[in-house]
């Protein structure tokens, strides 16, 4: 009887969501890895199977391989600046400045402005407003737009992409020192734990679990950036800020060679799975309990 019961409240709870799921990942997840074995363009009916050939055009694509050292670099200058300047904020919002609740709430904002907006919005600033500023100032830092220069081009990417991450990352911070056991701090400061010893020794193996979330969140993220990518700069100038993601979607649907394509979106979703997974392994295993 009790397992009839538990059958029904699976079919009642579970059942859907699990349908659903299958529906709209598991079974275009495998299907993507079926069309990596044949030649599908992308629009004919016919999918001939040819084997292993898509991923021998992976492994020739210089360019996918570029874009994902690029991408690469991009990921490490974004997931350091975004989560030491959201713990480094979050720390000082939960230390009762005044208007700390009206702080959160500005610096959460920039994160539910969509990325396509967001990208249109930073290339007028890039494009009008710093040129603007620097006619009038002669800082030869803002002469031409940031989004000419291949240099400053990657800096404007990491820029808008920590503007926009930092704020979600902020509030998951926020809620992780809000979470300190008071006993443990007020005994370490009578131990003799003070400023940034007390920071370093206490206060970041006990925030260990926001870490990790952050971490992963902006790794992810970062990884797949797609959106900010084609709004601000569309990969140039002279595709030197083309990141992997928008390469795959360039070599599936612009050049048709959507096998090539899928081969690799599915190389670039191993990469960021085993990365991501051994970062959240490592991270984990700093976690302790107050």
């Amino acid at each position: 009887m009790k397992a009839k019961n538990k059958g029904k409240d699976f079919c009642i709870f579970a059942l859907l969501g699990i349908l659903f799921f299958a529906a709209v990942v598991i079974v275009p997840f495998v299907y993507g890895v079926y069309l990596t074995f044949t030649d599908w363009n992308g629009v004919s009916q016919v999918k001939n199977f040819i084997g292993l050939k898509n991923y021998v055009g992976v492994a020739k694509d210089t360019q996918f391989w570029t874009a994902l050292l690029l991408t690469f670099k991009y990921v490490i200058v974004v997931v350091i600046l975004v989560n030491v300047i959201a713990f480094g904020i979050a720390y000082l919002l939960t230390r009762g400045i005044k208007g700390q609740n009206f702080f959160r709430a500005g610096f959460f904002t920039p994160n539910l402005i969509g990325g396509i907006v967001l990208g249109y919005i930073w290339q007028f600033v890039f494009s009008r407003v710093f040129v603007n500023i620097g006619e009038a100032t002669g800082m030869k830092l803002f002469e031409i737009s940031w989004l000419s220069d291949p240099d400053k081009a990657f800096a404007a990417m990491v820029l808008v992409t920590v503007w926009q991450l930092s704020g979600y990352m902020i509030l998951i911070y926020v809620a992780g020192f809000m979470g300190l056991n008071e006993d443990v701090l007020e005994a370490a400061s009578l131990d003799g734990a003070a400023g940034f010893n007390k920071l370093r020794y206490i206060v970041l193996p006990l925030m260990m679990s926001s870490v990790t979330i952050c971490l992963f969140l902006t790794l992810s993220r970062a990884f797949m950036v797609y959106d900010v990518n084609l709004a601000l700069t569309a990969g140039g100038p002279y595709g030197t800020t083309e990141m992997a993601a928008m390469h795959v979607y360039e070599k599936a649907f612009t050049s048709r060679q959507f096998g090539v394509g899928q081969a690799e979106a599915l190389v670039l979703f191993v990469v960021v799975a085993c990365i991501s997974g051994l970062q959240v392994y490592l991270t984990k295993k700093k976690e302790v309990e107050a």
